[in-house]
């Protein structure tokens, strides 16, 4: 079901239910996503309350929800402020594509694809931009969600092997090669009690008495998690061998505050010349009753499964 809807402030939003999943898009800023959550539950993602149905500010609002940014971050394009009316195309009852006015300073425009599956919490989101310009761009599309505070996120890592130890035990250099990247921003700090560096998760609490923190990872593993209040929100993307990723090849992107936690996949980094678009697609899930998880044990027996 596809249906106009008041939300916090904002007179004009969409709700789309398959009656087991509920989010809601605003179309008076954006494109936005503000709300991800089961019928009856808690929405999964932050808001901030005073920037709540606020519209036509100078200046870029976070807001909270699921938003459209453009790679590499800057100190302009990627802070366009997204805080004009949208429009919307439905597409049957349980889809819909919205589209934000064209970013004439940056020759650019945003497109949000969502589509809740006919059943289950599945909900498929595609970000494609478009350069309307005249001349040549480089860009990725990034699909930062900012998730509620409280919770402990889970991203999982790549299998580990052992070392070969003499040459002759090796099948290939590849034995003795790097499998992974880890990429640090410089308000990273190993010793911040938040994270959790395991040998099959890397796990990091929202701690609402500390500051910021983030890393970035290649993450070939295909999904990540995040548990709060008894919820399990999955966010699945892919990674492809050869492309070229910003940030020194981070997929996947992780940072938090005193506010919140944002988990963020970034797509491919390119040129798109006149016309050209670009896409980025994740999908999301929801798993209501779950319980707390503090270790790698948890994950294994609590997020493991569901996963799976």
């Amino acid at each position: 079901m596809l249906q106009q809807v008041e939300y916090r402030g904002w007179k004009n939003n969409l709700l789309l239910t398959n009656g087991e999943v509920e989010l809601v898009v605003t179309l008076d800023v954006g494109p936005r996503v503000v709300a991800y959550r089961l019928p009856g539950g808690v929405n999964v993602m932050k808001n901030y309350d005073e920037q709540m149905g606020g519209t036509g500010e100078a200046e870029w609002q976070i807001r909270g929800g699921h938003r459209f940014w453009l790679a590499p971050e800057d100190l302009t394009r990627t802070y366009f402020p997204d805080n004009r009316p949208v429009e919307f195309t439905p597409d049957g009852e349980l889809a819909v594509t919205v589209v934000a006015p064209p970013e004439a300073e940056y020759g650019v425009q945003k497109r949000m694809h969502l589509q809740l599956h006919p059943t289950g919490t599945k909900c498929d989101v595609t970000l494609t931009v478009t350069n309307t310009g005249v001349t040549d761009t480089e860009l990725a599309p990034w699909g930062p969600t900012v998730m509620a505070p409280g919770g402990v996120e889970v991203i999982p890592l790549p299998a580990k092997s052992p070392h070969p130890g003499h040459v002759s035990n090796a099948k290939s250099p590849a034995d003795y090669a790097p499998n992974q990247e880890l990429i640090l921003w410089p308000f990273f700090d190993f010793a911040d009690s938040r994270w959790s560096f395991g040998k099959k998760y890397l796990l990091l609490r929202q701690d609402a008495t500390k500051g910021p923190t983030k890393l970035g990872l290649a993450h070939r593993v295909g999904w990540v998690g995040y548990v709060n209040a008894g919820t399990l929100f999955v966010k699945r993307f892919d990674y492809r061998d050869g492309a070229v990723y910003p940030d020194r090849g981070t997929r996947y992107q992780t940072f938090s505050n005193e506010d919140m936690l944002e988990m963020e996949t970034v797509g491919e980094f390119g040129t798109l010349r006149p016309g050209e678009s670009a896409t980025l697609v994740e999908q999301w899930e929801l798993f209501g009753n779950v319980p707390a998880i503090a270790t790698e044990a948890d994950v294994d027996r609590v997020v493991l499964p569901l996963i799976k």
